[in-house]
């Protein structure tokens, strides 16, 4: 049987773009020392343009520009077909931003515009619309485009170790979207509360080098996913305590 779409009701919509309204105008005001490094970073790390005006599709498809801080060296020639980034155009403060997710921070512009929204599908890439806005992933469109959601914790817990467009696309994109079409059952102000709440977890284990592996676990089992994921990242935790051991001069032992 076709799942449907759910559909929020009014308050539901109402209490939603108050609140991006409120949290984009808050981040932008509370984030503006970050926004001055990032340009600073950026200008000494690779000088050029700042930002990076990216061809989006929000909803309904309709073409928009969603902003981002540039992570990548200018390539005229570059399109977006790719759903994985071009490592080899990665500057190195670059991917600090990447990493921590501050090249997005531009997007609360976007929010507060209201070509987007705090929870929901990320934006497709207008080269990427038949993989994730086609087939059963066109409903996704019937929604804003968010800054976070389901399928981007996934992707940034476990996707963004993969760099291989068709491992890629063999491993993570399946799960991706069909988390996209899982958001759209799930969607509430108690569920876009817990995805920040996660978003914010990913963020400072990124950081701390401590992912928290049982979101990743939440997302694949919400729509029997590939287990794989979990396999692999736990090894790579495993890897890099064993890294973190050598460096402070600590006996390793043969298994952890």
């Amino acid at each position: 049987m076709k799942k449907r779409v759910r559909k929020p009701g009014i308050g539901y919509q109402a209490m939603k773009r108050t609140f991006d309204i409120a949290a984009s105008a808050a981040g932008l005001v509370l984030t503006s020392p970050i926004f001055a490094a990032s340009v600073i970073g950026i200008e000494l790390s690779d000088p050029g343009p700042v930002f990076y005006f990216a061809n989006r599709a929000g909803k309904d498809n309709k073409t928009f520009k969603m902003f981002k801080f540039r992570s990548m060296r200018v390539d005229k020639n570059a399109d977006e077909k790719s759903l994985r980034p071009d490592q080899d155009r990665i500057f190195p403060f670059g991917r600090i931003m990447r990493s921590t997710k501050i090249d997005e921070l531009p997007q609360l512009l976007n929010v507060f515009l209201g070509t987007m929204a705090v929870v929901g599908p990320r934006p497709a890439a207008v080269d990427q619309i038949p993989v994730t806005r086609g087939g059963k992933n066109a409903i996704v469109a019937a929604i804003k485009p968010g800054l976070t959601t389901p399928a981007a914790l996934y992707d940034y817990l476990y996707g963004d170790m993969i760099e291989d467009e068709d491992e890629y696309m063999e491993k993570v994109a399946p799960t991706r979207l069909a988390l996209d079409r899982y958001y759209l059952e799930k969607q509430s102000v108690g569920y876009d509360m817990k995805i920040i709440w996660y978003t914010v977890l990913c963020i400072m284990g990124t950081i701390l080098k401590k992912p928290p592996v049982f979101i990743l676990e939440e997302m694949i089992d919400a729509v029997d996913g590939d287990r794989r994921a979990l396999e692999e990242v736990r090894e790579m935790l495993i890897k890099e305590g064993r890294k973190e051991m050598k460096k402070a001069g600590r006996k390793v032992p043969e298994t952890v």
